[in-house]
């Protein structure tokens, strides 16, 4: 009951080691990617086209970057030596060895914890900069895994991908495979299956951890998120991860 039908089953995961940044991606930092032309710059203008509040409260130095799209996220790992982590691998890295409801325990977000609840429009409704909620932090110390920005994964959203053969490894579906899972959905009416958004119409990327706008229920560790991969919007950044 607490989660959408795409979380569902629960079921156990073998993964790989691997290594995942302690915080999400800041503006100076993906700044330098620009200036050394390898990045597309940011969406300068994601908050105002939004109306989530003015831009300039969005490009602090030390602010999670937004207005990303999942190429743009893709292209800066590659350029540090890195890539971008994978669904199952951001899930393990918020619930650890207890299966936990958020980063930090089962407890509410609460505003010394995370950033959330800060609804559009409003003079708080900015992200915060990152690693500033120490009490959040998820349990082998990573921050800002719920809550700030949505953080692009590698995967390709698969409303199946629990209920593969693949799922006790992480793996989703392929390509082909999540059209024919949508084609179903729609055909057999189930609008909500895949949360709020719309089913896709095309094969989407996951996004993981909730954002500054959304409610305590939507930080929840299992919460899976899915845009296509051009669209840079002002909830959603990244954090890059590697090989262990």
């Amino acid at each position: 009951t607490w989660g959408e039908q795409d979380e569902r089953p629960a079921h156990p995961v073998t993964l790989a080691g691997f290594w995942l940044d302690r915080t999400q991606v800041t503006n100076e930092s993906y700044a330098r990617c620009v200036a050394a032309s390898v990045c597309r710059q940011s969406d300068q203008n994601a908050a105002s086209r939004a109306h989530a509040g003015k831009d300039a409260d969005f490009l602090r130095p030390k602010q999670p970057v937004v207005g990303i799209s999942w190429d743009d996220a893709k292209s800066y790992c590659g350029w540090v030596g890195k890539r971008l982590p994978r669904e199952a691998e951001m899930e393990r890295a918020e619930r650890g060895d207890d299966g936990r409801k958020y980063p930090w325990g089962d407890d509410a977000p609460s505003a010394d914890r995370t950033t959330f609840n800060r609804l559009f429009g409003l003079p708080s409704s900015t992200t915060d900069d990152v690693g500033t909620h120490p009490r959040g932090r998820g349990p082998y110390g990573h921050d800002d895994l719920a809550g700030n920005v949505w953080q692009w994964c590698d995967d390709e959203y698969d409303p199946y991908a629990y209920r593969r053969a693949t799922a006790n490894r992480g793996i989703p579906g392929t390509c082909a495979e999540i059209l024919t899972t949508l084609y179903e959905l729609r055909a057999e009416g189930k609008q909500g299956f895949t949360g709020s958004n719309p089913i896709p119409l095309e094969c989407e990327h996951v996004l993981r951890g909730g954002a500054f706008n959304y409610d305590a229920r939507g930080l929840r560790a299992t919460n899976r998120v899915h845009h296509p991969a051009r669209f840079r919007i002002v909830m959603a950044g990244f954090r890059c991860g590697k090989d262990g």
